[in-house]
């Protein structure tokens, strides 16, 4: 009997541990009836009623095909948005014409350090110095 009495406290203690984090991970829009640090403290008083009252009432239900698992987690009267900076486009592209940039701007400032030393050593070795076109 012992036995089944620690089961169900386990049962119950994970029961409200994914209450918490399912409570605490939602967005605004997907928690219905009373505000999130409600639920919060009725799923830490009463563990059991409190997390079985979350998943029934607590949380909006989604729609079949457009959450859980495989399916596309964002609902669909939401706008679509990337989820992380390297997921935006626009923003991908403005990392590649910055480093763009930057590699030309580099590339140019070595090809003027390297002409100029070409110039400082013909001036050493007393040959006059080569005027090539510049691009």
């Amino acid at each position: 009997m012992a036995r089944l009495y620690i089961l169900l406290f386990v049962v119950q203690i994970v029961l409200a541990v994914c209450a918490l984090i399912s409570c605490l991970s939602a967005e605004e829009d997907d928690i219905r009836h009373l505000p999130r640090i409600a639920w919060v403290l009725i799923i830490l008083f009463f563990p059991l009623v409190g997390s079985i009252a979350w998943f029934v009432a607590g949380r909006e239900r989604k729609v079949a095909g457009t959450g859980g698992w495989a399916g596309n987690r964002q609902a669909p009267h939401r706008p679509t948005r990337p989820l992380a900076p390297d997921d935006d486009p626009e923003f991908l592209r403005g990392i590649e014409e910055r480093s763009r940039k930057e590699d030309q701007e580099l590339f140019r400032r070595w090809e003027e350090d390297l002409r100029r030393r070409e110039d400082d050593l013909r001036k050493r070795e007393g040959d006059p110095p080569r005027e090539e076109p510049r691009p």
